[in-house]
């Protein structure tokens, strides 16, 4: 498999990762971004005997399509570690969701704890052991039916965090099967009859920004247009 390339050069790779594949793996046998990055890398480098580097700075769920960016050096990977830590890491999302938020713009706050048996998570109480802070910012960029479609942008980066924050909400993700509520699928689905019916989780990393670790230049990229779920 020949990877979706957006950018590269001598510290970092931008590239699309599809729906379906695991940012990596540990399963052998199981095709994931990391191997086919690396794939690409060492068939690029001909007569390197080394294994090319290649550091994983975030992550997106398997069934999310989107952005993610990719160190190529041990300085990048720290310096880009380092904004995801500070706040000058943009991660934005987009996702059409069954019925409409509160509001067209707010925050959510939550708290969630992880079940690494059944790998989920759910909201809980602050004082629940193994809980961690969830906040994310939205705003709806338009309403159809019985859907709405939002910007996501996430302060903190928790497992299914979007998913499981939205679904709390009342209003999962189109196509979400995992914590989706199949009558309001069902029922969201229904009024969009000029539409498919969604078969992968609606959910899209479709704008990245950060600082490059050697240019100081911002950096921004976007899904390509005829990728975007609008």
């Amino acid at each position: 498999m020949k990877p979706d390339i957006l950018y590269e050069d001598n510290d970092l790779i931008v590239c699309i990762k599809p729906a379906g594949i695991p940012t990596q793996s540990s399963r052998i046998g199981t095709p994931d971004l990391v191997s086919i990055l690396k794939n690409h890398l060492h068939t690029s480098s001909v007569g390197n005997p080394h294994q090319p580097y290649l550091a994983v700075i975030h992550r997106l769920d398997q069934p999310v399509e989107g952005l993610l960016v990719f160190a190529k050096n041990q300085k990048t990977a720290a310096s880009l570690n380092r904004q995801l830590q500070s706040d000058g890491f943009g991660k934005h999302y987009l996702a059409w969701l069954c019925g409409s938020l509160p509001s067209d713009e707010g925050d959510l706050i939550d708290h969630l704890v992880k079940d690494g048996r059944s790998n989920t998570s759910s909201v809980c109480t602050k004082d629940t052991p193994g809980a961690k802070e969830a906040r994310l910012h939205y705003k709806v960029v338009q309403h159809r039916e019985k859907t709405s479609l939002v910007e996501i942008t996430l302060d903190t980066g928790r497992h299914h965090q979007i998913r499981v924050q939205t679904a709390h909400a009342g209003c999962p993700i189109l196509g979400d099967r995992k914590y989706g509520n199949p009558e309001l699928q069902a029922s969201a689905i229904s009024s969009l009859s000029s539409l498919p019916i969604p078969r992968q989780l609606q959910l899209f990393a479709w704008r990245l920004t950060f600082i490059h670790p050697t240019s100081g230049r911002k950096m921004e990229f976007k899904l390509p247009k005829e990728r975007l779920p609008v």
